[in-house]
């Protein structure tokens, strides 16, 4: 009761002083991760693996399990099946999650700060002010999923977010504004062809040999992203920023919508000729 009230004071402090950021992305300055809330966990391996086999089975055989405010941080549980589960505000921090299946779960508002998730497969999850910071997510499936959260840091190496929305949630900015922010994550080759990125927050971003094609970057944060050989056919980059941000070559550039629309274009870095 006590964590959950500064929660809310926390967040109430952060909507006065910090509007711009969603209150759930800017907790850590206020949040002590070494406290036994965010570090421990209330339950065994053994006891989620119980929880899950006796869970409502679905039409599709998936047994959809609530855990919705469990304390499950350092555990090991990779190759457990979440999908469709309920994990809203789950601790899961440094938790292991390789090749978990988190398919359609609920993880709004979940803590997975340094969480390994190598190889895990999020398809269509929620994730609404989910706290990723330095999550491990190389090799990751987050195709379709809807994605406002944290990943400042992550590393996403090869992972998949086609058709995912990371785009900013502009019809509630009750307490600030939702949107996917990865400050200097790593998506080299990463496929997020047909993503909505619309005002995510790519600053510093590694997103060489990316796969952008058709996406929806409009006044996307490309400051200082790297985005050497990145495919770009069809994305659009209309008042997207791209100061000090490296771009793919000439010809690269050729299939791209709305370049000439593109905030701080003059700033923007061009690879050696020769280099690509």
């Amino acid at each position: 009761m006590l964590f959950r009230l500064a929660f809310a004071f926390v967040s109430f402090t952060t909507v006065l002083f910090d509007p711009i950021e969603a209150v759930s992305q800017d907790m850590l300055r206020s949040v002590d991760l070494n406290s036994p809330e965010m570090s421990t966990s209330e339950m065994t391996r053994a006891e989620v693996e119980v929880r899950l086999k006796g869970a409502p089975q679905g039409a599709a055989g998936h047994r959809s399990l609530d855990l919705e405010g469990t304390r499950l941080s350092h555990l090991d549980l990779s190759g457990l099946d979440f999908s469709g589960g309920n994990l809203r505000l789950v601790k899961l921090n440094r938790t292991s999650l390789k090749y978990a299946r988190l398919d359609r779960a609920i993880l709004n508002q979940a803590w997975l700060i340094d969480a390994d998730l190598t190889g895990a497969s999020l398809a269509k999850a929620s994730l609404l002010g989910t706290q990723m910071q330095r999550a491990k997510l190389g090799g990751a499936d987050l195709s379709g999923a809807r994605i406002a959260a944290d990943l400042s840091g992550a590393s996403l190496i090869g992972s998949k977010l086609v058709g995912a929305d990371l785009s900013a949630d502009m019809r509630n900015q009750s307490m600030g504004m939702m949107r996917g922010v990865l400050k200097s994550a790593d998506l080299r080759n990463a496929d997020l062809s047909g993503a909505n990125l619309s005002r995510t927050d790519l600053e510093f971003a590694k997103l060489q040999n990316a796969n952008l094609s058709n996406c929806n970057l409009t006044r996307a944060d490309l400051s200082g992203a790297d985005l050497s050989n990145a495919n770009l056919a069809g994305a659009d980059l209309t008042e997207a920023d791209l100061a000090s941000a490296l771009l793919p070559s000439a010809a690269a550039l050729e299939r791209v919508q709305n370049l000439d629309k593109a905030r701080n274009l003059h700033l923007a870095r061009r690879p050696p000729q020769g280099s690509q």
